[in-house]
């Protein structure tokens, strides 16, 4: 079998977890990990994004609506994580711009950390707005999501790539 890991990371979450799921495959069988540009032709493939604004990247979803009648296993980083729903939610945006005759055989969320530029501007808002709830938890999540992708994502990762492949013997 000849697998492709296509992905695109801005803060290097994303490649964290591409290379757990590089990591879990027969090394053989990897033909191409990395972003997406002349990636070869697999029988599977693996492609990841970080979220922006609720979705995946520009670039990932171009590459994913090439993916005419290919199996893909989609994999992904968001800052603000944990919920299974919202992971959900990212999935179907994300793969809905797969063409109708591919076949998304499952999917991997988890959370990453975001930059601090992030963290300094919710605690900007909220000096400015104290009693603004919303921004109390934006700034408890940015400091949950510094851990992360961590060893138990990464290892659920590496399983759930495992999980990708048996599917498809």
């Amino acid at each position: 079998m000849r697998i492709a890991i296509v992905y695109q990371s801005v803060t290097g979450n994303t490649k964290l977890v591409a290379e757990a799921i590089r990591s879990a495959l027969d090394p053989g069988s990897v033909v191409y990990c990395g972003a997406p540009a002349q990636v070869p032709e697999a029988d599977l493939y693996f492609v990841g994004s970080w979220t922006d604004k609720g979705s995946c990247c520009k670039e990932i979803g171009a590459f994913l609506s090439g993916l005419e009648g290919k199996p893909v296993a989609w994999f992904g980083t968001a800052g603000f994580g944990g919920a299974p729903e919202y992971y959900d939610a990212l999935s179907v945006r994300a793969t809905s711009l797969l063409p109708a005759s591919s076949r998304v055989l499952g999917r991997f969320y988890c959370q990453g950390k975001m930059p601090m530029s992030v963290r300094d501007r919710y605690v900007a808002l909220l000096t400015e707005h104290p009693d603004d709830k919303k921004l109390a938890v934006s700034v408890e999540n940015f400091d949950r999501a510094l851990s992360h992708p961590d060893q138990d994502d990464l290892a659920s990762a590496r399983e759930w790539a495992r999980e990708m492949v048996r599917s498809l013997s």
